[in-house]
Parts: C-alpha cells; sequence; structure tokens
C-alpha cells in the first residue's frame, strides 16, 4: 500500500519516497506519493520525480491494487526499485482541482438534488443532477455560490466508520459515485462549522482550507443529458 500523502496534506508540493515497484507497463510504484490517483471524478496529478540526477515527467496518476499508487511517466529512463527519488506535484493544477473541487461541494448545496455524476479538471468542473425542469434562474445561483464563496467558510475534514456512514445514507449525494472504502472508515469534508454547516458529505479528494481560496466562480451552460439529467459546468475566474 502506498502511503497517501495528500490526504493528510493536500498543500503538500514534494516529498523524498522510495520506488516500491515498476509495473509490466512502466507504472512507479512508491512507498509514499504527494500525487493524487485519478478517482471520485477528479482528474489524476501531474509532475516530476528526480534521481540520480535525472528528471521524469509524470503525466498522471493512477490507483493500483491492494492500495498502490502509480505514477504513469512519459518516455524516459525509469528508477530502479528500491531507488530513493523526489517528487514534485504540479502545483498549478493540483491547486485549481481543489479549488473547482471545493467549489462544486458548494454547487450541490445552492441546487440541493441528487448528483448523477461529475469530473474535476484543471480547467472546469462539473456536476450532473437528476434534473428533470430547466433551472429556473441560473444567474441567482451563481450569485448566491459567489456569497458563499466570498463568506470565506472554513474546509474541515473528520472521520466515521463504515457502519456509521451506512447509518446515515443521507450524508451521500453522488448517486454515481460511493464514498472510498476499504480501510473501515469514510473520511466526510464539512464547509462551515458544526454550529454553522453549509455542507457535510463523504469525498476522498482534495480540498483548499477555507471557501475564500476558491476565488469567484462562474456557471456555464446547463446541457440537458437525457431525460432525468442535466449537467452544469463551473469555472474559475481566475
Amino acid at each position: 500500500m502506498t502511503q497517501p500523502l495528500y490526504a493528510t496534506d493536500p498543500y503538500l508540493t514534494s516529498a523524498p519516497a522510495v520506488v516500491r515497484e515498476i509495473n509490466e507497463r512502466g507504472g512507479i510504484v512508491l512507498d509514499a506519493s504527494v500525487f493524487y490517483p485519478t478517482g471520485g471524478g477528479q482528474a489524476g496529478d501531474t509532475g516530476r520525480i528526480e534521481f540520480d540526477g535525472q528528471s521524469l515527467t509524470i503525466a498522471t496518476t493512477v490507483k493500483g491494487d491492494n492500495g498502490a499508487i502509480i505514477l504513469v511517466p512519459e518516455a524516459g529512463p525509469l528508477p530502479a526499485v528500491g531507488a530513493s527519488i523526489t517528487q514534485h506535484l504540479d502545483w498549478e493544477k493540483r491547486h485549481r482541482m481543489m479549488r473547482i473541487h471545493t467549489a462544486l461541494h458548494l454547487l450541490s448545496v445552492v441546487i440541493p438534488l441528487p448528483v448523477t455524476g461529475g469530473n474535476i479538471r484543471p480547467e472546469k468542473g462539473r456536476l450532473d443532477f437528476a434534473m428533470p425542469e430547466p433551472l429556473a434562474d441560473k444567474e441567482a445561483l451563481n450569485a448566491r455560490l459567489n456569497q458563499i464563496i466570498a463568506s470565506d467558510y472554513p474546509v474541515t475534514e473528520s472521520w466515521i466508520t463504515d457502519a456509521e456512514l451506512d447509518a446515515n445514507p443521507g450524508l451521500v449525494k453522488t448517486m454515481s459515485v460511493q464514498p472510498p472504502r476499504g480501510v473501515g472508515k469514510v473520511r466526510l469534508v464539512r464547509i462551515g462549522s458544526a454550529e454553522e454547516q453549509i455542507d457535510l458529505q463523504p469525498c476522498g479528494g482534495t480540498h483548499v482550507r477555507s471557501c475564500a481560496e476558491i476565488g469567484p466562480v462562474r456557471l456555464g451552460k446547463v446541457e440537458k443529458k437525457g431525460r432525468q439529467n442535466r449537467r452544469v459546468s463551473l469555472f474559475l475566474e481566475d
């Protein structure tokens, strides 16, 4: 199992690691990773690793078996198993995804409908909703969303057991993506305080520390996707 350093500190941009495995496709498995693997709708991280005076670009990051995190490199010489390396995250891309991901949690607050899908990339995010009827006033929702962001609520995390989540199914907003399980506990991401809670839902992705860090956002077009579903896109304004 790779230690997911991003889970305890999503602001960590570099760290030493040891190569545990090179798989049959040239994927690199480290003992600890600052790179988030593709999952939950969030794109895998990119960056580079340095070893023996060489630098190797990481094109994406994916999940492997038994908790392994696999760095997928571009063409180039690979480090040896057991080698010590230094990993460097493409922070600009990651930070944009952290901002977008947190904004999408807030989008699910201003549009309180079941979420049927989602995607987070550096250039934009989107949520699909079970929304038979079109939005009544997108501009008003956009203004409400930016008002919440400007209020600068804190973003924190806590943990509950799998059994506690099973007893509270209403915490799960996403119909298509289930919360990450397998270790007996599930991470909850809270926006706001216990006294003034804006949102609380299970999530394994990376987030900013407070809403103001998101910055202004803009809702894009609303696309009809089937009889019951509509897709709402979201963009950062800077």
